[in-house]
């Protein structure tokens, strides 16, 4: 009796654990890369909003920063919880060493970084939301689809503020 209660418990888990498995199994794989994707693009955004709330020396410079690091941040956390539901994983961490971008960001202090941060911002929230937009439009599972269309007025809006950044740096 207490071996088939074991049984049925092993083979109870054994099915829920498979459900998951199953459940990622189905999910789309440009769903997948999707995820993966998003989730590198908030990890690499937060990192550079937390590198420009130090190195900035202009407020709107700053400003937008710690936007970048607010809304990527929630972003990520989101994402992580969808893709827990949906039985799949996103990446924890980046090669931030790797990355031309943070590397020259890195070796520019006062106006000369506000600039360029403010004109790589202008690329990467034009490069975020085409590729939430896409998601939103073509792709397959219901939530993840819903995820990226919730999120497009936020990256529009840090486009806009890139934007605003970007112009006035020029001037100065």
């Amino acid at each position: 009796m207490q071996n088939h209660r074991l049984l049925t418990e092993a083979c109870c888990f054994t099915l829920i654990a498979a459900g998951g498995i199953v459940y990622a199994a189905s999910l789309p794989h440009s769903d997948m890369d999707f995820l993966n994707t998003a989730a590198r693009i908030d990890m690499f955004e937060a990192h550079e909003g937390e590198m420009a709330q130090n190195q900035a020396t202009r407020g709107d410079v700053k400003d937008l920063a710690n936007a970048l690091v607010q809304d990527y941040s929630t972003c990520y956390s989101q994402l992580a919880r969808l893709a827990a539901k949906t039985g799949t994983t996103v990446p924890k961490g980046i090669d931030i060493a790797g990355n031309s971008t943070i590397s020259q960001l890195v070796n520019l202090k006062g106006t000369s970084f506000d600039r360029q941060f403010a004109k790589d911002e202008v690329s990467a929230q034009r490069n975020a939301l085409a590729v939430f937009q896409h998601e939103a439009k073509y792709g397959k599972d219901a939530s993840v689809k819903a995820f990226a269309s919730q999120t497009i007025p936020v990256l529009e809006r840090d486009l806009k503020r890139a934007e605003t950044c970007a112009g006035l740096a020029r001037r100065t």
